[in-house]
């Protein structure tokens, strides 16, 4: 394997440096042929690393003396904080410094500053945020979740192609079902945006179009790629996320509500755990931003060392692959 170079923002993100820091580590002593740069406070960094073994020529420190912040304004911090582990990690990229970066910090800051340094491969509109989305079958591609709440049929049209080039090459989905998300399933139902989107996706070559799927339907499996423009796609995300945390509670409270609940739960506790890993985040890594002249991938804020590493290897696939390659082929033509 070629070597890969991933800067991380290890600043960014709920448990950071920490988590960050140790993720990395964790993921290097993992894959010898990839160099991790952890971009930061470098004393804060030298702190978590004291007492953690690894190669010192594999993992580096790059300084960094600001940090963006989730309440700040993403376009503004980006302009004002150039000096930020986020903004130096994406400029990596766009130097050549890195192949790839893993933030967990801003999604609004992240967006931006990873469009604006990398900048977007040739004939593409807008870069989508695709993300892993757990059903009864396995998962699901989700995308756009989060980047461009005003897409254009277009845009859709794009985002189904990259989709579908990822999902097969880096998850191994051959000939991914593409379904776009609409109130009903009936050809004449939806807004002017799914209404205007479905005939271009009907005549697309190379992408699988299945038509129509319902919100309640996307935990069904039948659609390999669940398409939709960010907000729609960001609220089903958003709305699972709840869901799951609520069923885990429910689960709990019914569980441990009486003495004969509380026998049955010992019995059932493991299958229970082990179902309700689909939901968990950590065993996809993260959102990568499709459609850039590096790759970034979005982790949630949340993130542990266990969501680093998938996607440390998110990153190591993605490059192997070539995705960035294969997506410049399909829009030359």
């Amino acid at each position: 394997m070629a070597e890969i170079r991933i800067a991380f923002d290890a600043m960014g993100g709920d448990y950071a440096p920490a988590e960050i820091v140790k993720g990395a580590v964790e993921a290097a002593n993992n894959n010898p042929d990839v160099k991790m740069i952890l971009v930061g406070d470098q004393d804060a960094i030298k702190n978590e690393l004291t007492g953690l073994t690894y190669n010192k020529d594999q993992v580096t420190i790059k300084h960094a003396s600001e940090v963006i912040t989730c309440e700040e304004a993403p376009v503004a911090a980006v302009r004002s904080k150039k000096d930020s582990s986020l903004v130096v990690a994406a400029k990596m990229l766009k130097t050549g410094e890195a192949d790839a970066m893993i933030s967990a910090g801003s999604t609004g800051a992240v967006l931006v500053g990873g469009q604006l340094m990398a900048g977007k491969i040739r004939g593409i509109k807008r870069a989508p945020l695709a993300t892993m989305f757990p059903n009864v079958k396995g998962a699901s591609l989700l995308l756009d979740c989060g980047a461009n709440v005003d897409a254009r049929p277009e845009h859709l049209v794009q985002f189904a192609k990259m989709g579908t080039i990822y999902l097969e090459h880096v998850v191994g989905v051959k000939n991914p079902k593409v379904g776009l998300v609409n109130i009903g399933v009936e050809e004449e139902k939806g807004n002017a945006l799914v209404k205007e989107t479905y005939p271009l996706l009907k005549e697309t070559e190379g992408i699988n179009f299945g038509g129509y799927v319902e919100a309640r339907d996307v935990f069904d499996g039948e659609f390999d790629i669940i398409l939709a423009e960010a907000f729609v796609g960001n609220v089903i995300l958003k709305e699972a996320e709840g869901l799951a945390n609520t069923i885990v509670k429910l689960l709990k409270q019914g569980l441990m509500s009486n003495l004969r609940s509380k026998m049955g739960a010992a019995l059932a506790m493991p299958a229970i755990k082990e179902t309700l890993k689909v939901f968990d985040a950590s065993e996809y890594g993260g959102a990568p931003l499709l459609g850039l002249n590096g790759l970034v991938v979005k982790m949630h804020g949340n993130s542990t060392a266990k969501e680093v590493q998938a996607a440390v290897r998110q990153c190591i696939n993605f490059k192997e692959q070539g995705i960035n390659d294969k997506i410049r082929e399909q829009f030359k033509k």
